[in-house]
């Protein structure tokens, strides 16, 4: 059977301490008072009533409800009363559900025609956002809901009446509705690939019981419209979809069997080799092939009598025997044979038989109660599941609904679930069945059993379930006995979007469907989010529609002073003229045609161009090679468009760790045990603390791989001599300890049987599941599936060291112990969660003695250690993991415990006690817990190591080096986060980090004022603009989960805001995913910053909604963070392009767009408003109507487009290259108001220009054309001042344009040509006002003297403004696009040249002689392509060289510099050449030079930017050639986007303190 569509939907737990509960600050409560409760039961009992009274009176009419219908339901046994009341529900709140099943509803539940009064939604879900009937309406209204689409429409409303004077009303309307035609376009596009993913869900396959009536759901659902219509799904009618499925697989032949797996087989996935789900095909005997998948009803025993029955039994099928004859049957073999299952007795089908024979009760089935036998499995899709419904679940199979388990294939009631689609993990949890419907396994068991599941109402938290499980039994053959109760918690419910695993066969009951569903309840809408520019263009348009209003007013004011002066010229020629005698109405009339004809001030075409720019820009993102990441197949995905030129603007990254900066893969690096420490692997964090403090003891990455595989083999010999390991898998061994194989070995040793009691309890005490994926070909091949990573490590370690775990079942732990075979009876298990912190198991030992083991936090086992615990031991083991965590290991405390017998027998039964709870059952179960797990003794300590990601260091180097502050929200202690942020560059080594731990709110607000005074003693007084800041020192903070839980308390708020954002970096400790989004939204509010979150798990969900930005990494299957991200990839690395490159484009794109399409609405508006002058103020339009229509369309929209679609102002290495230049953008310096304004007045100006100039040219006289017609026209005169405005505006966007491509040059001249052939055309057609104008202007001298020289005047400011600023007062940017067009910086950066031969760059001096960018770095990608780094922490060239004069290229190796990329004097380091061999060097993205590519001198650190020194012009580029940035007024705001010296072949160049001083130094 094919697997069904996979979809993620939902959230899953952090891994911090406080994933079950809800922030105070996020949770919503309601109350009610005891009047309003009393008050409710009383109208309920009303309507109780009345629907008794109702139901008897229709049903003696016998018009809803049949007597076979009735007899069959009075049949069944009614229940009594429950015996505790459910909950009471909140006035207006969902109340609880009861579900019956095969138990007629109660008369207050039941409408007046017999059906059920509650009605259940759909199991049907529904993303998108329109259907074929309200995609028109619904769209219009969204789209109508811009004020700038309603402004538009009211425009073209206004054009229908001709007294206002537009000549076309119906062609000015083409412009709005192609906007809403192509924005419904998109709408609909993104909504169809919603909606076909939404029928993909739906129509997935399922299998529920049929031929079945449920009680719950009523007979017949339409309505009255659609029984009459004949339309929908009636009853007992197969839709076509249904049929489709059925006929599909019937000519597949597909044939289900179900069998429950003995006790004693314990293997959950039928790795004996019997196949629990067999494919054939039906031939033969039957006759033909079957449509419904049959199953049998018989478990497996001692004899494998294995038989099938089909329902309904075909006519001459040898299968078609009863069941009850079957399954007595097997009892007689049984007896006959004399075998009682492996002299256990009998097996659990045999007992069942008998109890089925004799008439009795196994749980909720009760074999005397009568049934149609009728029920039968089918397939059905998922959208037709019903609340009530009973599902059959097989291996591989997605869960179609939230599903109570009733029965699984194992014999203890366990299935195994993957949850990947919610938090993306593969790995296993646990879930069992209810211990009432263990026994059911066929449509029989379930026809004969009877109960009622009374659930609470559907909420969306993940982790808590509470229902109640209502039965009865029978105390004699007719007698119902008491009502029984079992709790039903989460670990009976398997949640909608999961996966089944390692299960043959589950048996459901469906709880909730569709968005009652726990995954849907989580999911949510997606945030709607804006980006900066777009919210500023709100500000802009409103501006313009204010200069609108008063160009409006002003022309009917004036208009109406001079329409009610008298005896003028008006009199005569203006006959009749007006439309009233009325000098006010007659300027209001005035003033809405010129509002008509000044409309295109606000920019009508302006959002879909953004629409346009921002779909191009997301397929631009999306089709980066650099950002695919082949593990997983995939690109960076945008999920929001609109948002691109945000990712230009981050402030702050708030970034998840593990899974994130990690890659989540543990491995058992160390542990200690009995205070003796064992592991000689050596973490980056370990080499980070080791250059910290200046020791140079460790080897190089190469020397220790080298030296731990030999310590490894000598590991694996030793170990080999001493035991033999059957299922020792060497190449995961990762614990490499030559010293613990001479220990295991040494049999005099004590330390011996303290290293078997700790790996014998880690092969113990866990929840991981053995698997065998070939127990034919490689029987000891072993394979984990764990809830956790943690886990799986811990047990694969014991395996790889002689203590494998082998199996587990009801009877028992199998595991091996250097060889021999051990068998522990598991008595409890005490699970796991992150408010226990620990995890612990009770064993009967094969000497029969009852152990606990127990594993967990340091914190929480210490605190539960014996009185009378060795106190070296405990300070040794102490010891051991603070070295542990130090070197950025994840550490977990072991311990124990023996037990007596009736130490046990006592708490078992206050354990199964607060088990069997119905209310608060988790604060029972925990109390109950904390009793046994007391006393303990330890037994070792275990540290694994997370990896880090493949270029995190330099990813984060790099976002540092450009700005941007990182903030660091994770889970783990507070001294593990510490180690792993140096590790990956987040710490350095020169920053001052500050730790915050308080215990209450007073001393978080003493450690967070004590912080502030610190940063103030160095830095002075905080300021606004952190940027503008060059500090001397940086600093950071480390807090934990507590304190941050104070110091996001509205006192404290100010005061660690103030704390944080004045620091580089801020690590928080042990966050749940509430003080994630709380922490992200403290910055966004708080400081107004552009924030950006990355996360990979569920719990990261609510802070990238929250964030500004949100991006997720896509794991094996997709996660629920990259579903709600709005941009999700597949590393963290690619966090740099995507901002640095990809943002700042996007950024600088759309900001010179917006400021363009202003301008060229600004001088086409006011060249008409000149006009007004000239024209007794009456909006006349000054151009042909055509030209208003087509010039924001067709004459000047496609250069604006193509440049916020393709422009780069510099190239995306060399933006790597410099990432200090992304400050701008956190700066907002690229779109503010002043630009806007220039930008306005700009185009103020070159309106006057384009309509002035030819006024005065034409004003002395008449031209006169070559055909002897005079210029003088109203359509002479305003083609003229038409076409220079347009020639004007589509050239002022290409002085604007940095990256001048093909397409560029297309748009921007035929853009203007097709203006003119737009007029050639038009023109030599006959019409009222606009005759062979092409003729007549084009082949007049004075016309073109008169275009060329307008357009000259008119573009000149901004010519020569560029031209001053870019040679004068340049800014960073402008001096890196000069490197990069002259050549230099390709060469530093190893890039060939167009037109050069690649010759040149390999005779350059940084490709003589290849050196390590770090250490981790053993081959070379190739030149110019982007990579990423290897997971491993920068260190510094080898060899550091400086020029000793102008031309020579011998260069002198230097001190190397320190950790971090830094030099002693803390300066970044720079890339150097040394001589040598050709062999190429490479840099990774975050490794590319930084802004000074020679080496520094080793002088004092000073603050410095740096001025240009004049080269001759005779000289031609050297190799050592370069021109650094200008001292500009941006470099001082940008903080210095260079630190460093450059070098000329003249001289080096230095200016302090950005004073201007030069400093020239002789080379």
């Amino acid at each position: 059977m094919s697997s069904f569509f996979r979809r993620q939907h939902d959230d899953q737990a952090d891994e911090t301490d406080e994933d079950n509960q809800v922030d105070p600050e996020l949770r919503l409560r309601t109350t009610q008072t005891a009047h309003s409760t009393i008050s409710e039961s009383i109208r309920q009992e009303n309507r109780r009533a009345a629907r008794r009274r109702k139901s008897r009176k229709w049903g003696s009419k016998g018009l809803f409800k049949s007597k076979q219908q009735r007899t069959a339901e009075d049949d069944l046994p009614r229940p009594t009363e429950p015996l505790e009341a459910p909950q009471a529900e909140q006035l207006g709140g969902p109340q609880r559900r009861r579900i019956f099943v095969n138990v007629p509803l109660p008369l207050e539940l039941q409408a007046s025609n017999g059906d059920p009064s509650t009605n259940y939604v759909r199991n049907k879900v529904r993303t998108s956002k329109y259907t074929l009937l309200t995609f028109v309406p619904k769209n219009l209204y969204e789209q109508f809901r811009r004020v700038a689409n309603l402004y538009f429409l009211v425009t073209v409303v206004v054009q229908v009446w001709p007294i206002f004077g537009a000549a076309a009303p119906q062609v000015a309307m083409l412009p709005l509705v192609v906007i809403l035609l192509m924005t419904a376009a998109k709408d609909g596009v993104e909504d169809y690939r919603r909606s076909t993913l939404d029928d993909e869900v739906n129509n997935s396959a399922a299998t529920k019981l049929g031929a079945w009536r449920n009680v719950n759901q009523p007979r017949d659902p339409r309505t009255w419209l659609e029984k009459l219509l004949g339309i929908g799904s009636a009853p007992d009618r197969v839709t076509k979809g249904v049929r489709k499925l059925r006929e599909k697989e019937a000519a597949e032949g597909k044939n289900i069997v179900l069998v429950k797996n003995d006790a004693e087989d314990g293997s959950p996935n039928g790795q004996d080799g019997t196949a629990s789900i067999s494919e054939s095909t039906l031939t033969g005997a039957i006759g033909r092939q079957r449509s419904l998948e049959d199953i049998q009803s018989v478990g497996s025993h001692s004899l494998s009598l294995d038989q099938t029955h089909h329902y309904p039994p075909i006519p001459g099928d040898p299968l078609g025997t009863s069941a009850a004859t079957l399954q007595a049957n097997v009892k007689d073999a049984i007896e006959q044979s004399g075998q009682f299952g492996k002299g256990m007795g009998y097996s659990t089908t045999s007992f069942k038989s008998s109890i089925k024979s004799s008439g009795g009760i196994m749980g909720v089935v009760d074999w005397s109660r009568q049934a149609p036998g009728t029920a039968r499995w089918e397939r059905t899709l998922w959208k037709k599941l019903e609340v009530g419904d009973i599902v059959l679940l097989r291996d591989d199979d997605q869960i179609p609904a939230d599903i109570v388990v009733l029965s699984t294939s194992d014999a203890d009631g366990l299935c195994y679930v993957e949850t990947k689609n919610l938090d993306g993990e593969t790995n296993l949890k646990p879930r069992k069945s209810l211990k009432a419907t263990s026994s059911m396994t066929s449509e029989e068991d379930i026809e004969h059993s009877a109960f009622i599941l009374d659930s609470e109402p559907p909420h969306a938290n993940l982790y808590n379930y509470q229902g109640v499980l209502r039965f009865r039994t029978r105390n004699g053959a007719s007698e119902l006995g008491d009502e029984k109760i079992e709790p039903v918690t989460i670990n009976e419910l398997l949640l909608r979007g999961c996966t089944v695993r390692n299960t043959n066969w589950i048996i459901g009951l469906v709880a909730f469907t569709g968005a009652d569903t726990k995954i849907m309840l989580n999911g949510g809408d997606t945030p709607s989010k804006r980006s900066k520019i777009e919210q500023e263009t709100n500000f802009n348009v409103i501006m313009n529609f204010i200069i609108l209003t008063i160009m409006v007013v002003l022309t009917a004011v004036v208009n109406g002073y001079y329409d009610a002066k008298r005896n003028t010229s008006a009199a005569v020629y203006e006959v009749d003229a007006d439309v009233s005698h009325s000098s006010v109405l007659n300027a209001v009339v005035t003033g809405v045609s010129c509002l008509i004809a000044f409309q295109n001030i606000v920019p009508v075409s302006l959002y879909i161009s953004i629409e346009i720019v921002k779909t191009i820009q997301a397929y631009f993102i999306n089709q980066d090679i650099d950002m695919y990441y082949e593990p997983y197949d995939t690109c960076c995905v945008p999920k929001t468009w609109n948002i691109s030129d945000d990712l230009g603007q981050i402030e702050y990254v708030f970034s998840d760790k593990t899974g994130t900066l990690t890659q989540n893969i543990m491995e058992f690096q160390k542990c200690s045990v009995h205070g003796v420490a064992y592991g000689e692997g050596v973490t980056e964090a370990m080499r980070g603390q080791a250059k910290r403090e200046g020791r140079s003891d460790l080897m190089s990455p190469v020397e220790q791989a080298r030296k731990l595989e030999t310590q490894k083999e000598e590991m694996l010999q030793k170990m080999s001599k001493a035991f033999k390991n059957r299922y020792l898998r060497s190449d995961q061994l990762t614990l490499i300890s030559p010293q613990l194989a001479d220990d295991l070995g040494n049999r005099s040793s004590p330390q011996r049987g303290h290293l078997i009691a700790f790996f014998r309890a880690l092969a113990i005490c866990h929840t991981v599941l053995a698997e065998k994926k070939e127990p034919q070909e490689r029987p000891f091949l072993l394979d984990y599936k764990a809830e956790s990573p943690d886990e799986a490590a811990l047990v694969a370690a014991a395996r790889d060291v002689g203590f494998p775990f082998v199996n587990k079942t009801s009877q028992g732990v199998d595991i091996e112990v250097m060889g021999q075979a051990e068998r522990y009876i598991p008595l409890k298990l005490l699970e796991f969660n992150s408010t226990r912190k620990r995890m612990s198991v009770i064993v009967r030992n094969p000497e029969g003695r009852l152990i606990l083991y127990c594993k967990g936090a340091d914190s929480v086992i210490y605190a539960r250690l014996a009185a009378d615990h060795d106190p070296e031991l405990k300070a040794a083991t102490a010891k051991d993991m603070e070295t542990f965590a130090n070197a950025g290991l994840r550490t977990l405390c072991i311990a124990y415990r023996y037990l007596t017998e009736e130490q046990y027998f006592e708490w078992s039964r206050t354990y199964d006690a607060a088990a069997a709870a119905v209310k608060d059952r988790e604060d029972e179960i925990e109390r109950a817990s904390a009793m046994i797990e007391q006393d303990l003794h330890i037994l070792g300590a275990t540290a694994l190591e997370d990896k880090l990601q493949e270029g995190v260091p330099e990813a984060i180097e790099t976002l540092h080096q450009a700005g941007i502050k990182l903030w660091i929200l994770t889970g783990d202690k507070l001294q593990t986060a510490i180690e792993i942020g140096y590790s990956c560059n987040l710490l350095k080594n020169d920053m001052e980090v500050m730790i915050l731990s308080a215990d209450s709110q007073d001393a978080a607000r003493i450690q967070i004022e004590g912080g502030l005074n610190k940063i103030a003693s160095v830095l002075g007084p905080p300021t606004r603009d952190t940027l503008q800041n060059n500090p001397k020192r940086s600093f950071a903070v480390v807090i934990d989960g507590d304190t941050l839980r104070y110091a996001l308390d509205d006192s404290l708020k100010p005061l660690f805001l103030n704390l944080g954002t004045q620091c580089d970096t801020v690590v928080c400790c042990r966050v749940s995913p509430a003080q994630k989004a709380l922490t992200v939204k403290l910055v966004k509010e708080g400081r107004n910053a552009m924030t950006l979150s990355i996360g990979d798990g569920a719990n990261d969900v609510a802070m990238i909604q929250e964030a500004n930005i949100g991006c997720g990494l896509i794991g094996l299957e997709g996660s629920q963070a990259a579903m709600s991200a709005d941009y999700a990839f597949g590393q963290f690395r690619f966090l740099t392009k995507l901002l640095l490159v990809h943002g700042r484009w996007s950024y600088q794109r759309i900001a010179d767009m917006h400021s363009n399409f202003f301008y060229k609405n600004v001088i086409w508006t006011f060249a008409m408003f000149w006009y007004l002058f000239h024209n007794s103020w009456d909006a006349t339009y000054l151009y042909q109507y055509t030209f208003i229509l087509l010039y924001n369309l067709a004459f000047t929209s496609l250069p604006v487009i193509v440049m916020g679609a393709f422009d780069q102002d510099i190239n995306a290495k060399a933006s790597l290259a410099y990432p200090q230049l992304y400050k701008r953008g956190i700066l907002g310096l690229e779109y503010t108001r002043p630009k806007f304004w220039a930008y306005m007045l700009d185009g103020f100006y070159q309106s006057a220009v384009v309509y002035f100039f030819p006024y005065l040219v034409w004003y002395p006289g008449n031209a006169v054309s070559w055909n002897g017609k005079t210029i003088e026209s109203l359509a002479d005169f305003g083609t003229t001042v038409s076409v220079a405005a347009i020639v004007c505006a589509n050239i002022f966007v290409g002085l604007n344009t940095s990256y001048w491509t093909w397409i560029m040059w297309f748009v921007t001249i035929g853009s203007s040509l097709f203006m003119i052939l737009w007029i050639m055309i038009y023109s030599a057609f006959e019409s009222i006002d606009f005759n062979n104008e092409f003729i007549l202007l084009f082949s007049t001298v004075d016309f073109l003297a008169t275009l060329v020289l307008t357009v000259m005047i008119a573009l000149a400011p901004r010519y020569i403004y560029k031209y001053a600023v870019r040679t004068y007062h340049p800014l960073d940017k402008d001096i890196v696009r000069e490197m990069w067009v002259q050549g230099d910086l390709k060469d530093r950066l190893g890039l060939g040249h167009r037109s050069k031969n690649s010759s040149r760059s390999e005779k350059l001096s940084l490709f003589r002689k290849h050196h390590l960018s770090n250490e981790s770095e053993m081959e070379l990608p190739t030149r110019g392509v982007y990579e990423p780094t290897l997971n491993r922490s920068p260190v510094e060239p080898q060899e550091w060289a400086t020029p000793r004069d102008n031309s020579a290229a011998t260069l002198n190796p230097t001190q190397p510099p320190t950790s971090h990329n830094r030099a002693d004097d803390g300066r970044p380091l720079t890339p150097s050449s040394v001589g040598g061999d050709n062999r190429y060097s490479y840099y990774a993205a975050s490794q590319l030079p930084s802004p000074a590519p020679t080496p520094i001198s080793p002088d004092p650190p000073r603050n410095i930017v740096v001025t240009p020194t004049p080269q001759p012009a005779h000289l031609s580029p050297s190799p050592y050639d370069f021109r650094p940035p200008f001292h500009s007024a941006e470099s001082t705001r940008a903080s210095h986007v260079t630190e460093g010296s450059y070098t000329t072949a003249d001289e080096w160049v230095e200016v302090e303190n950005g004073s201007g001083r030069n400093t020239p130094q002789a080379l």
